[in-house]
């Protein structure tokens, strides 16, 4: 199987050591918890659901199992769901005041529709007082996508997965360049590699959320992080912002200088395609999500064992004001508790939260799968990592990931469904060249707050 942005959005990325887990498919669900993972108690209304899928899947269990050993009394019922119908049962038994104590999600704008409808609870006083040592030991940057209005409505846990540059050792030998310092870098090495019948970029434009990557850098990278935050707050006009338009127009400087390879508009990163442009010495760059490093490890040959892969954060616009420590991606996944459920069973929510949800077997755990957990001390555990290739690119994940100012959530997923969809669609045509960045603007403006 290929190794799909809809697998990385319902489980999680990592090395290729565990090059199977990437793209690992959910068994059948739902499925409620027997006697090993731990019915509910007499008296015990605690629930969550989350996702099948392996390891994460058992990872899950793991620490569910691990509450229940330990509080006999005050056990947690679990029910397993597929990512499609997870997202169609949990929408409507939420909304009906009949979900699960325990929400898993992504954060962003399923979050803020949950806030905005007073249906989870508000734990920043809990994380700031009695959880001050719990929310310092996860990476700050984790939370802008649990904050809603300033205040804290989930808990990042998990695994991060940011967004990456990469590109082939081979081809910048072959002409004789570094790889890019700044974007200017970028738009000057476009002519040389097309000279030598090198594509600079790989891109799987046919499927639209890979060129929606390239926007999320340059807006950040030439107007800081505020750009898309403003537009998230759902400030008026927020698309419009001088800094937004001018990444838009560098987008189309770079499309329209033969930055990608040619008929990307065709090219389907759900196959893989984009990869293997680049492994293959047809492209000399790729901007793409960290989950592709097992596919490339695993397919590529000896691209990745050979020493051939080089990556980067995204480089700095000269003159932006964006953080160049910022990256975008996914920046863990979050956990919230339904307002709707009693004193108690919030109360045995939050036990397991602060206790079981990233204890050090978790931790252990997720780093065994290939992955990085949203926790400053992941870094303890990557010396486990016995293959030199995975241990230098967990350890660029997990830096790229702790030492981010601000990394923002995917845009198709700190916005609302609706809102997204627009986007992607104007995204599309913008890398097509049919709209200008004004007019993109403009129709994205009418979906602000929607």
């Amino acid at each position: 199987m290929t190794t799909s942005r809809r697998n990385f959005l319902r489980l999680t990325a990592g090395s290729a050591a565990i090059a199977a887990g990437l793209s690992a498919c959910g068994t059948s669900g739902p499925k409620s918890s027997g006697s090993s993972s731990g019915a509910a108690a007499t008296g015990s209304g605690a629930t969550y659901w989350f996702l099948t899928g392996q390891p994460q899947q058992t990872i899950r269990e793991g620490q569910v199992k691990r509450f229940n050993d330990a509080n006999p009394d005050t056990k947690i019922k679990t029910t397993e769901f597929q990512n499609d119908a997870f997202k169609q049962k949990i929408k409507t038994a939420i909304g009906a005041g009949q979900g699960p104590t325990l929400i898993w999600g992504w954060g962003g704008g399923g979050l803020k529709a949950y806030v905005e409808a007073g249906q989870v609870e508000d734990l920043t006083d809990w994380l700031n007082k009695d959880q001050a040592a719990l929310k310092s030991s996860i990476f700050p940057s984790a939370f802008t996508a649990a904050t809603v209005n300033g205040k804290i409505y989930a808990v990042p846990g998990e695994t991060v997965t940011p967004i990456v540059l990469f590109y082939d050792k081979r081809a910048f030998e072959k002409i004789g360049a570094e790889p890019p310092k700044s974007w200017q870098d970028i738009m000057s090495l476009v002519p040389r590699f097309n000279e030598n019948g090198i594509a600079p970029f790989s891109l799987g434009g046919q499927s639209r959320w890979t060129n929606m990557m390239w926007l999320e850098f340059l807006f950040d990278r030439i107007g800081g992080a505020e750009v898309f935050q403003n537009i998230f707050d759902g400030k008026k006009d927020g698309w419009s912002d001088p800094s937004a338009l001018k990444a838009l127009e560098e987008m189309q400087n770079l499309i329209k200088a033969n930055g990608f390879i040619k008929g990307f508009s065709s090219i389907t990163a759900d196959s893989n395609a984009d990869q293997a442009l680049l492994y293959t010495g047809k492209a000399a760059m790729m901007l793409h999500g960290a989950w592709t490093y097992g596919g490339m490890k695993a397919s590529g040959k000896d691209f990745v064992t050979g020493g051939h892969l080089g990556y980067m954060n995204f480089p700095p616009y000269e003159g932006g004001k964006g953080d160049p420590s910022d990256t975008v991606g996914n920046p863990g996944q979050y956990m919230s508790i339904s307002s709707k459920a009693s004193q108690a069973d919030k109360d045995i929510a939050k036990k397991f939260i602060a206790n079981n949800t990233l204890d050090d077997a978790t931790v252990d755990a997720w780093v065994k799968s290939g992955s990085i957990p949203v926790v400053k001390s992941a870094k303890d555990k990557l010396s486990s990592i016995t293959d030199p290739n995975d241990a230098a690119w967990l350890k660029f994940v997990y830096d790229t990931a702790a030492n981010a100012k601000n990394f923002a959530q995917s845009w198709d997923q700190a916005l609302s469904p609706a809102a997204a969809e627009t986007l992607l669609d104007n995204i599309a045509k913008l890398f097509q060249l049919s709209i200008s960045p004004q007019q993109f603007a403009d129709s994205m403006n009418g979906v602000i707050g929607k």
